[in-house]
């Protein structure tokens, strides 16, 4: 079984820049074992690794400037290798040893498949809801966080020029299934039967080339996406949208516009699918995008919209 995103490796332009980034995020800066890198992790162990832009050890690029160059998938034992060595054999770029697969999707990114590496994490503290008729929290205040400190890699969003082809390619090759989809736009997937919502969105833009959108971290609740959004503002990152709801998932986000390439998001609270759900079809519309949303986000000394300049 494929258990979810655990290695990204990013070539960019401004290392330094990138690291300043990802520390205001809230990542922790660890020891890197690949010579001339930067490696960063979430709580649970996945790895964020910066490279210089050029570097000759990164695949090729499936877009200019700083980007996303390589997506690593944990998998759990012996027989999902040799699942993905059958099914993988005859995809561009395939490459094969005892403890790792990789190969080209069909949008040109490379993707590696080996042993899981994240651990297993403590259930986060954090206070209930109070809902009427559900009382969560008794005798307790909400949180309020200083900044985020992003618990996992919770999934990432391409631009795909050619949706119909790389979905198939995530469903029939790796066995992913569809939580819900635009028509003719876009696909959520998630790589297991049962987990949250997806941990691959394809979108496809007319004549919008392959390319990353965004990498999504999981936070613990609504006032950690807040407290990290207000944190990266007042560091003076700019706010791409956030915070708000999408409803096609169900989670809270805020996107902040990344000097890694696309944007990274905090988000929290998306729906958890089993086998029984059914994919929802829809048109793509702005409403299923976002239930609410701020433009720009929240200034971090008022805590109001911030004002266009």
């Amino acid at each position: 079984m494929i258990t979810g995103i655990e290695v990204l490796k990013f070539g960019v332009e401004n290392r330094e820049e990138a690291k300043t980034f990802l520390t205001d995020f809230g990542l922790t800066a660890t020891a890197s074992d690949i010579d001339a890198t930067d490696l960063y992790q979430t709580q649970n162990g996945c790895k964020i690794y910066l490279f210089d832009l050029t570097d000759e050890r990164l695949p090729e690029a499936i877009e200019t400037g700083s980007t996303l160059r390589e997506v690593t998938w944990g998998v759990e034992n012996e027989q999902d290798f040799e699942r993905l060595n059958l099914n993988l054999a005859n995809e561009p770029g395939f490459i094969s040893s005892s403890n790792k697969v990789q190969c080209l999707d069909p949008n040109g990114m490379t993707i590696v498949f080996e042993k899981t590496i994240t651990k297993d994490m403590p259930q986060a503290k954090t206070e209930g809801i109070n809902q009427f008729g559900n009382v969560q929290r008794v005798n307790a205040a909400s949180p309020v966080y200083e900044k985020a400190e992003p618990v996992d890699i919770g999934h990432v969003v391409f631009f795909t020029p050619n949706l119909a082809t790389t979905q198939a390619f995530y469903i029939e090759k790796l066995g992913f299934y569809l939580s819900d989809a635009y028509t003719d736009r876009g696909a959520f997937l998630r790589c297991r039967g049962e987990g949250f919502h997806h941990d691959l969105f394809l979108l496809s833009i007319p004549n919008k080339p392959a390319g990353l959108n965004h990498v999504a971290f999981v936070v613990r609740d609504i006032h950690e996406v807040i407290g990290g959004g207000l944190s990266m503002n007042r560091q003076s990152w700019s706010t791409f949208i956030g915070p708000g709801r999408h409803p096609i998932s169900s989670a809270y986000f805020w996107y902040v516009h990344s000097p890694l390439g696309g944007a990274f998001e905090y988000y929290t609270n998306d729906d958890y699918l089993t086998e029984d759900w059914q994919p929802r079809e829809e048109e793509h519309r702005l409403e299923l995008f976002t239930e609410w949303a701020i433009e720009g986000g929240l200034d971090h000394e008022t805590r109001r919209q911030v004002k266009p300049a």
